[in-house]
């Protein structure tokens, strides 16, 4: 079985993502792989993690939400607007449970949101991080994102800190949220905890740890750890192609619908997976315009 396909992986505290993608690339022997989403070192959890020919469909996953389990400590800004940074400011004001429940109404549902200076984004071809840690602050454009849920689980009054369970959409940075709260209630507020529980339809329940991995290759068992680039589209039907066809569609050229082995009545614009008996070759799209199954995406050049 080939390693092309998305391994779960639950990333552990203090290495970044680029780290866990790399031990993991060691660990299979594969030369391709990236992964869905950063998660920050301080943070844990879900990192999805695309294999070989698998690094094609990130901007084809639907499901392109995120989950997390956070902490906010009210009273502190720091300037990475998380616990491992530089205290900024602090209040001594004490808020109740009451304050925050009404404060996170005005995040859910679409808003825009700055993002940190200490990120991975570039301006200019530099990340602002490494302006940031050279003392340079520049403007940053908003960005769009969608908060669709925020959960108070627990708050310690004595100690100032709320736990929130945040689910949103991509690109959202859950310590900027924390801080925009703790300033919408006038105290401040740094991230002291994060862990994504769901990143792209994948859950914990599915992820590995890297010693995990590290045993499942050992064992011969990795492959059935992975999963498949046609599982990722189970929404979509087949069509399977002759030989013949099969070198036609790999080397990008359509397929006229007439001679298709499909009983169904196709859509224009309707997707399937299309295999040359069992081997999967990519996706193709109906153009009735053209009379045909058109190349949307291979994943397959041989």
């Amino acid at each position: 079985m080939s390693k092309d396909g998305i391994l779960v992986i639950d990333k552990p505290e203090n290495i970044t993502s680029f780290k866990a993608v790399s031990m993991v690339r060691k660990y299979l022997n594969v030369k391709k792989a990236g992964h869905m989403g950063t998660l920050d070192p301080m943070a844990t959890g879900v990192l999805p993690i695309m294999l070989g020919k698998a690094t094609k469909v990130l901007d084809l996953i639907k499901n392109n939400n995120k989950k997390y389990i956070t902490k906010l400590k009210f009273g502190i800004s720091t300037d990475t607007q998380d616990i491992t940074g530089k205290i900024i400011k602090n209040e001594n004001k004490n808020i109740c449970i009451s304050d925050i429940e009404k404060i996170i109404k005005n995040f859910i549902g679409d808003i825009f949101q700055t993002p940190p200076m200490y990120s991975a984004i570039k301006k200019n071809g530099v990340r602002l991080y490494e302006l940031a840690r050279k003392g340079q602050i520049i403007d940053v454009e908003k960005r769009k994102i969608c908060i669709n849920e925020i959960k108070i689980l627990n708050f310690d009054n004595k100690n100032q800190e709320a736990t929130l369970m945040v689910s949103c959409s991509k690109g959202t940075y859950i310590r900027t949220l924390c801080s925009d709260i703790g300033e919408k209630l006038e105290c401040g507020a740094t991230m002291s905890f994060l862990r994504r529980i769901e990143s792209n339809g994948f859950g914990l329940d599915k992820s590995l740890s890297l010693e995990d991995v590290s045993e499942a290759v050992k064992s011969g068992e990795i492959n059935k750890k992975i999963v498949s680039i046609p599982d990722l589209f189970k929404e979509l039907g087949e069509i399977n192609i002759s030989l013949k066809q099969s070198v036609r569609f790999r080397n990008g050229g359509g397929l006229m619908i007439d001679r298709l082995k499909s009983t169904k009545t196709l859509k224009n614009g309707e997707k399937f997976k299309i295999y040359k008996e069992n081997e999967f070759i990519g996706l193709g799209i109906v153009n009735l315009d053209k009379n045909e199954l058109s190349v949307y995406r291979l994943f397959s050049n041989t």
